[in-house]
């Protein structure tokens, strides 16, 4: 199975950033781009390859255990940016040294429970609104998302995510994301469908 450690904004951050990215939806050629949907935005901490389900359950203690050593902080969503031409994105600000940390705590998580992670490389926080092909030049986007800045809210758990992709030679069909564990950040544990 597919699994990333995410922060899961509430309901009102993501409405908030749903208004900024329907005015984005009316520029020019706007609908040459992939929108990601809304039910599936999150801020990724760590990416996982396949798991499986022994590597999956040593995994959830370790990430319990992260959750447990890392306090509740405050985040917003703010501005936006790109990664090329292929991804655009809104960012995050508040307590984000935190987040940095506790995105490191669930990568070696992962690690000490023998799952093949990415390449290690410096933790940007983004939440990906947008996919390119490498035609579109995203930078009018990305400087109208600039200007954005979202409601404070308080990060209070680490979500385990299992990720579907989409079967190929379906139209517009997108990754669909399933909440497999919750951990209340300071200690804690949540089922499935508990809400954040």
């Amino acid at each position: 199975m597919r699994l990333f450690a995410a922060v899961l904004p509430p309901d009102s951050a993501t409405a908030e950033l749903a208004a900024a990215v329907s005015a984005l939806k009316e520029l020019p050629g706007a609908d040459g781009l992939r929108w990601t949907g809304r039910d599936g935005w999150h801020l990724t901490l760590a990416f996982m390859a396949e798991a499986d389900a022994a590597a999956a359950a040593d995994l959830a203690g370790r990430l319990e255990r992260a959750a447990h050593a890392t306090a509740p902080f405050p985040l917003a969503l703010r501005g936006g940016g790109r990664f090329g031409d292929r991804a655009l994105w809104a960012g995050a600000t508040g307590d984000v040294p935190a987040l940095r940390r506790l995105a490191s705590r669930a990568d070696a998580a992962a690690r000490e429970a023998g799952i093949t992670m990415e390449d290690h490389r410096a933790y940007r926080p983004h939440l990906t609104v947008a996919r390119g092909r490498g035609e579109r030049d995203l930078g009018p986007y990305a400087e109208a998302l600039d200007g954005f800045a979202g409601t404070a809210w308080t990060v209070r758990e680490l979500t385990l995510v299992r990720s579907y992709l989409p079967r190929d030679g379906v139209p517009g069909a997108r990754p669909r994301y399933e909440a497999v564990g919750r951990w209340v950040l300071g200690g804690g544990v949540r089922g499935p469908g508990a809400a954040g």
